[in-house]
C-alpha cells in the first residue's frame, strides 16, 4: 500500500453521477450548475442529500427558494456538464451558453432540463447541516423520465477533469424478493 493525500479522497468514493442541479431565484433567474456531491438518504418518499458550495450562485437561490430540480445527463451531454461547471451563472445565462433547454416543472418554480434522461423536481427539507457543511436534505416531489432515452449511460466524476462512463450491468443473484 501506497499513502494517498487526503485531498484525493473524495476521487474514490464519489457516490453517484455527475447531476446538473437548477434552481430560479425569487427574482425569476434561472441557473443551472454542475454537481457530483450528492447520495440518496431515503427510499420513501425519495430523499437525498446534496452540498452546494456557499461559493456557488445557486447556493443562494436553493437556500432562498428552498426548491431545485436534480436533472440528470447521459454521456451524450457531457461537454455540455463540464462546460456548465466551468463557468459561474454569476455572469452568464448557463443554458444559453451550454445550449440547454429549460422546460416549466409541476411543484417547483425551477426548471427541468429537455435534453437529460431524468428529471427530479425537489424541496429542501432540511437546511440543520447547511451553515456547517453546505449539505442541503432534498425530497424529490416529482419525477420524470425521457422515453426516449431508455438505457442512459451516466459519468461519474473522478477529480482532475476525468471521468467514468457507466459500463456493462451485471446481475447477482439476491436473497431480497
Amino acid at each position: 500500500m501506497k499513502e494517498l493525500p487526503l485531498a484525493e479522497v473524495y476521487r474514490l468514493i464519489e457516490p453517484g453521477p455527475v447531476v446538473l442541479l437548477t434552481t430560479r431565484s425569487k427574482q425569476g433567474r434561472a441557473n443551472v450548475m454542475t454537481m457530483s456531491w450528492h447520495m440518496m438518504t431515503r427510499i420513501a418518499p425519495p430523499t437525498m442529500a446534496c452540498v452546494v458550495s456557499s461559493d456557488d450562485f445557486s447556493f443562494f437561490a436553493l437556500r432562498q427558494t428552498k426548491e431545485c430540480v436534480i436533472a440528470i445527463p447521459a454521456i451524450g451531454l457531457a461537454e455540455k456538464v463540464v462546460k456548465v461547471g466551468n463557468c459561474s451563472g454569476r455572469e452568464i445565462d448557463k443554458f444559453a451558453t451550454a445550449w440547454l433547454t429549460p422546460l416549466p416543472a409541476e411543484r417547483v418554480s425551477a426548471p427541468l432540463i429537455a435534453e437529460c434522461f431524468a428529471n427530479l423536481e425537489c424541496r429542501v427539507v432540511d437546511t440543520r447541516l447547511v451553515n456547517r457543511y453546505n449539505l442541503f436534505v432534498l425530497e424529490v416531489l416529482k419525477a420524470w423520465i425521457d422515453p426516449v432515452q431508455p438505457k442512459p449511460k451516466t459519468i461519474h466524476h473522478i477529480g482532475n477533469g476525468a471521468f467514468v462512463v457507466d459500463g456493462e450491468v451485471v446481475h447477482f443473484e439476491s436473497c431480497i424478493p
